[in-house]
């Protein structure tokens, strides 16, 4: 491209002053000022927002913490009673087979205890 190109109507030795070649320096002066402040406020907004955000993510992972530690217990729990289940319907099915045998045995002689006395 040819610098015609790149400027035209524009004069050569204000390419980098948006606009402040004509007017006066404090016009200049006071618009540099005025986006400074802009760009500082605007960056102190985003540096307040990130703050927060990272005291948001301290606080979430420290109740996914809370959550993990409590669902490690309740499984554990959970494990030990489902264990105690286990052990339990297995030692009653046994006790509950021999009851019966019991009192088929106690049914059987007292029948014929009844039969014998007639």
């Amino acid at each position: 491209m040819s610098r015609a190109g790149l400027g035209e109507g524009v004069p050569p030795g204000s390419y980098g002053n948006h606009g402040c070649a004509n007017s006066g320096y404090s016009a200049c002066e006071e618009e540099k000022e005025r986006l400074t402040e802009s760009l500082r406020s605007k960056v102190t907004a985003i540096k307040s927002l990130s703050i927060e955000r990272d005291h948001e993510v301290k606080h979430q992972n420290k109740l996914l913490a809370e959550m993990d530690s409590q669902f490690d217990s309740t499984t554990g729990f959970l494990g030990k009673t489902m264990g105690k289940l286990k052990t339990l319907s297995r030692g009653s099915q046994t006790k509950l087979l021999g009851y019966m045998m019991l009192f088929s045995l106690f049914v059987f002689f007292v029948i014929y205890w009844i039969i014998k006395l007639r």
